[in-house]
């Protein structure tokens, strides 16, 4: 079987590589996470959030729209270089999505306007971010995936103490595919992996990992996942509104943010 970002599940199943399997909780698997006929399906997710350094860090930001405030002065970074890494891409992506805008170019110009606003104001650190500038504190704010923000707050070991937020706006994810190859000599076997990796056991094992399993709501929901887990990671109702880009509208912002950054922000992110 396959595990692989979201854009190849539908373009190895145009290509007629992958066989249609549907695992016993199909049901419980959001559509827009799964192919109508079973040739790939979601299994995790992560979604942007703040990574932050609350030594510095009086007033944690809650929403895009507080990082712009005068007291993030040098503070926010990106994980990623946003005219070529995915993550800092979507992160724009989300900026803008959190203006309101609905349409993909227009959430990739809201997303660029608000990064120049961002840079404007002294706020945006261009650098890439990480655990260790974060720690160190010349990028006291970054902007990445949950589970690795997440992961840092644990290898850190409160040394700073680090805040994980998701945005009360503007909440984007990612998702990864699983799928059966059509061409695998054992196809039982990759079908027997995803009936277990999307059963309620396969999917709390993700969320140990941090990554959120694709079925989360619903097993929050059913109480499925214990409580100390959920202790460890942001509220589940910040996950709620979580909302998972197609491969078209990324690929619509991509072209847009990775060739507009440095017209419209004017920051050499390195």
């Amino acid at each position: 079987m396959i595990d692989v970002g979201l854009s190849f599940g539908p373009a190895a199943t145009a290509e007629g590589l992958l066989q249609p399997h549907k695992v016993q909780v199909w049901d419980t698997i959001p559509d827009n996470a799964k192919d109508p006929e079973g040739h790939w399906y979601g299994g995790y997710y992560g979604v942007l959030t703040f990574e932050v350094n609350k030594d510095i860090v009086q007033n944690v930001p809650q929403d895009w729209s507080d990082l712009l405030k005068p007291e993030y002065a040098n503070s926010v970074a990106l994980a990623g270089d946003p005219r070529t890494a995915n993550q800092a891409i979507m992160a724009v992506y989300a900026a803008g999505l959190a203006s309101g805008e609905t349409d993909p170019e227009k959430i990739a110009e809201a997303g660029l306007k608000f990064f120049a606003e961002l840079n404007k104001n002294g706020n945006f650190v261009p650098v890439i971010g990480k655990a260790a500038s974060l720690a160190q504190g010349s990028t006291p704010i970054v902007i990445r995936w949950d589970y690795n923000a997440l992961a840092d707050r644990d290898t850190l070991q409160g040394n700073p103490e680090v805040e994980v937020v998701v945005p009360k706006s503007g909440v984007v994810a990612g998702m990864y595919a699983q799928a059966v190859s059509a061409y695998a000599p054992q196809p039982n076997a990759g079908k027997l992996w995803l009936e277990y990796i999307y059963s309620d056991e396969g999917q709390v094992g993700f969320l140990k990992g941090y990554c959120h399993p694709i079925r989360f709501n619903h097993l929050v929901e059913a109480g499925k996942i214990p409580q100390e887990l959920l202790d460890r990671l942001p509220p589940a109702e910040a996950y709620k509104n979580a909302v998972f880009p197609t491969v078209e509208e990324q690929n619509t912002a991509k072209q847009i943010i990775t060739k507009q950054w440095d017209s419209v922000v004017g920051a050499n992110v390195q």
